[in-house]
């Protein structure tokens, strides 16, 4: 399901590059840093996805709601977590829209699929349904997470992974360009790891991503690659095979 793509120095090994793959973006992403969706930044991702899906790489995306509202924050202010988490849902789907447009005005078919129902403005989310938009060159993003309180994106990015069945899952974060010893934000002397395995992620506590994405990950052997969200071309450079951010696999 992968494929061999070569590069110019013989010195590098070639690296493998995916042939289908979901693709986690974090809604503080799509706020710029504020509250809300900056066009631009969109319009950046959009860009990118398209000439990812262009070179014929198939691209689910799930996306976050930060941007907006994050249910465990909201219950930490005192509103109830179901609700809150429900909140936060509906904030993703706002995204996923706004994304949709940007991709269609780069001439890149889309489709949104939603775990809650929203027949006025998305699909439903059936994971065959989802190949076959895929296989026929369409990006595909995932909305309201899992339409159940309680679970991260970074968990719904791993299980979409698996129903979909994508050779990798690439969680593009905002703020950190991969997995380090400790947050490099607090403790200056933190290292950055190039690759490491799932046992070893969940033996040292690192918290980059969702800790139950990170067991469904190592139980079905899906190789996660974290990168940073800056830059205008991350997200090329991760679905063609380069070596950035952080690959962990489970061995």
């Amino acid at each position: 399901m992968t494929e061999q793509s070569s590069t110019a120095d013989d010195q590098n090994p070639p690296t493998v590059r995916p042939r289908r793959v979901v693709l986690k973006l974090s809604g503080e992403v799509f706020g710029g840093g504020e509250v809300g969706v900056e066009p631009d930044v969109v319009q950046s991702l959009a860009r990118q996805i398209a000439t990812v899906t262009r070179r014929g790489i198939q691209v689910a995306v799930v996306v976050g709601g930060g941007n907006f509202f994050r249910g465990a924050e909201l219950q930490k202010r005192g509103m109830d977590r179901n609700r809150a988490d429900y909140m936060g849902m509906l904030g993703t789907v706002m995204n996923c829209l706004a994304l949709q447009d940007f991709l269609e005005k780069e001439g890149i078919q889309t489709r949104v699929q939603t775990a809650i129902t929203m027949a006025q403005v998305a699909e439903p989310y059936l994971p065959l349904r989802a190949i076959r938009h895929l296989e026929k060159g369409r990006v595909v993003i995932f909305g309201a997470g899992a339409g159940m309180p309680y679970f991260s994106t970074d968990t719904v990015t791993a299980q979409r992974a698996l129903e979909i069945h994508a050779d990798m899952v690439l969680m593009s974060k905002n703020g950190v360009d991969g997995v380090y010893t400790a947050d490099p934000r607090i403790d200056p002397t933190a290292s950055k790891l190039d690759s490491l395995t799932f046992q070893e992620v969940l033996l040292r506590g690192l918290r980059v991503a969702d800790q139950a994405a990170f067991s469904l990950c190592q139980e079905n052997k899906l190789p996660m690659l974290i990168f940073g969200a800056e830059g205008d071309d991350t997200i090329v450079r991760a679905c063609a095979g380069e070596r950035i951010g952080t690959l962990i696999t489970a061995e």
